[in-house]
């Protein structure tokens, strides 16, 4: 009877030893401001600072340099490529484009709707804009479009919303980009606004600015 109660024991005592989960396996794969690209046990997740993953990554901490991330209760400093746990193969390389200033402005030469254009990027810019000219040169049947009024530096123009079928600049690309056809001579470099913008992850670091295309 007693040898019973003893082995009964051992069982209750056994099933309440506390459960250590087992930590996931990370790789660093992006770094942004307040942002990071991980790879979780083979999931690609996209956390801001403060958030926590599915699988208990929280991301206390991110720039361009390096990442605070906690696992279970642990906090650690991570650079890109860091790994934590597991094997994993090399990080994708997400297309990138680094601009620097002149006079000013960010230039680039880039490509609408395949024919090369001269772009000036504008965070300033709801959209792409472009005058008459450099619409008639692409094949843009701009006239037939919605008209709307757009402000500019010479004060309130007739603008024509139409739609692009692809942008790019370096290696990153999008389609059906949405843009104003101004009817005149402004802008008279392209103006590469945020409707292409906000799909990009968008660093500054001093002079340069860095455009990555997002995961």
């Amino acid at each position: 009877m007693l040898l019973r109660l003893i082995s009964g024991l051992v069982i209750i005592l056994l099933n309440a030893a506390p459960v250590v989960a087992a930590e996931p396996s990370i790789l660093v794969q992006g770094l942004f401001r307040d942002k990071a690209l991980l790879l979780i046990d083979d999931e690609p997740r996209f956390l801001t600072t403060g958030e926590t993953s599915p699988e208990g990554v929280t991301l206390v901490e991110a720039n361009s340099n390096h990442a605070v991330i906690e696992i279970n209760d642990k906090r650690e400093r991570y650079e890109l490529g860091s790994q934590i746990g597991g094997e994993f193969s090399p990080p994708p390389i997400l297309p990138s484009v680094t601009l620097w200033p002149e006079q000013g402005m960010y230039q680039a030469s880039g490509s609408i709707n395949g024919y090369s254009v001269d772009l000036l990027v504008d965070t300033g810019a709801s959209t792409v804009a472009l005058n008459a000219e450099t619409a008639r040169r692409l094949g843009i049947d701009y006239e037939n479009a919605p008209p709307v009024a757009v402000r500019t530096a010479s004060g309130m123009e007739t603008a024509y919303r139409v739609q692009l079928d692809r942008v790019q600049i370096g290696e990153i690309y999008q389609r059906n980009v949405a843009a104003v056809v101004i009817d005149g001579p402004e802008p008279s470099r392209a103006l590469l606004g945020m409707s292409f913008l906000r799909e990009l992850d968008i660093d500054h670091r001093g002079d340069r600015l860095e455009l990555r295309q997002k995961y």
